[in-house]
């Protein structure tokens, strides 16, 4: 009986630790099934987020023809394709090519259904609502820059990109227009006084604020009729005398368009009231009083210096006479330089500043 009992206890110890080694067994195996998967799952995240389509920023270029810039942007634009997307409008039926571009990152970039634009008329606002529809059908631009052809970027691509989608806000030059008698009362109700608002064209919008100009059916024609610059003596010849000059309103609608329609549609708390893209407006470089101001300094090969770009990007704030406002710069929380982009610079002077590599160098953080 005692033998019995002694087997029986031993066969009962042997089965539990099969019992146990099983359990064992199982455990492990579920342990490196569980790893496995977890493994799958943080590769297949992985990959997801490299595949997964970045935002976008869509740089508009208005040109008269050809982008005489086209190298410098080549430089900044290398290597990012994964984050931008061009468009250019030109007079209607230029075409960029390899004869007109020596960048493929502009080739067949015009639009094609661009409009004669005439400066200080609503051509200008036109052309830049026809960049916008395009840009908007691209699902992952989600900021949208607007440059002219004699624009150029100050820093690399990461720090401007970084810089621009930091924060939700439009970027909108944007000030109260109260000396240069500018607004048409022709333009009330629709347009109250209190709306007028004046700034630089060279906004970069949101893509909420980007659909807002596109769907505008209400501003933009109101500016076709009653937004409109002084005539100039070289024109009377062309069309009628007016009665008297000096009595005209001296309208630039792209000075006023998006920052007017932002106003009107209660947006302004939407807009970080400033530009990204330097202007040295001459007041003294005309001999006549009516056009001083009317354009900026024109950077050619001489003036063309690590100086020039320094003192430049070394602005961090912005004084607005007309609102006793002056707007220091931040990014991010934090004090920052004002400008990005700068114009305006001729093809010798650009191509001087990027063979010196003045241009691209950046602070480590915003």
């Amino acid at each position: 009986m005692k033998r019995k009992a002694n087997q029986q206890k031993s066969q009962h110890k042997w089965r539990r630790k099969l019992f146990a080694a099983v359990l064992l067994g199982f455990g492990f195996a579920s342990l490196m099934l569980m790893q496995t998967q977890y493994s799958r799952v943080v590769k297949l995240a992985s990959l997801h987020y490299r595949s997964a389509p970045k935002p976008k920023i869509a740089f508009l270029f208005i040109a008269r023809n050809r982008l005489p810039l086209d190298i410098v942007w080549h430089a900044f634009l290398q290597g990012e394709e994964d984050r931008f997307s061009i468009f250019v409008h030109s007079r209607p039926g230029f075409v960029l090519n390899k004869a007109t571009t020596r960048s493929v990152y502009f080739l067949n970039r015009q639009v094609n259904d661009s409009v004669q634009v005439d400066w200080g008329e609503a051509t200008m606002i036109e052309a830049e609502r026809i960049l916008l529809k395009h840009a908007l059908e691209e699902p992952f631009n989600e900021r949208f820059v607007f440059l002219s052809d004699s624009c150029l970027p100050l820093y690399n691509f990461s720090y401007t990109y970084d810089y621009i989608m930091s924060t939700a806000t439009s970027f909108v030059d944007s000030f109260a227009d109260t000396k240069q008698g500018r607004y048409n009362p022709k333009m009330g109700p629709i347009i109250p006084v209190h709306n007028w608002r004046k700034g630089s064209q060279w906004v970069v919008l949101s893509r909420k604020h980007a659909e807002v100009v596109v769907k505008d059916n209400t501003v933009f024609p109101i500016f076709q009729l009653h937004c409109k610059r002084r005539s100039l003596p070289e024109f009377w010849r062309d069309h009628p005398l007016p009665v008297d000059a000096s009595k005209e309103h001296n309208c630039i609608p792209d000075e006023h368009y998006v920052q007017t329609l932002l106003a009107q549609e209660g947006l302004e708390e939407e807009i970080t009231r400033r530009s990204l893209t330097h202007s040295s407006w001459d007041l003294s470089s005309s001999k006549d009083r009516q056009r001083r101001g009317w354009h900026p300094v024109t950077y050619k090969f001489s003036d063309a210096t690590p100086m020039l770009i320094k003192s430049i990007k070394d602005i961090d704030n912005i004084h607005y006479e007309t609102e006793n406002r002056r707007e220091w710069c931040s990014s991010k929380g934090k004090p920052s330089r004002c400008f990005l982009f700068a114009r305006k610079f001729t093809r010798p002077a650009a191509l001087r500043l990027l063979n010196d590599s003045a241009l691209g160098a950046s602070r480590d953080n915003l």
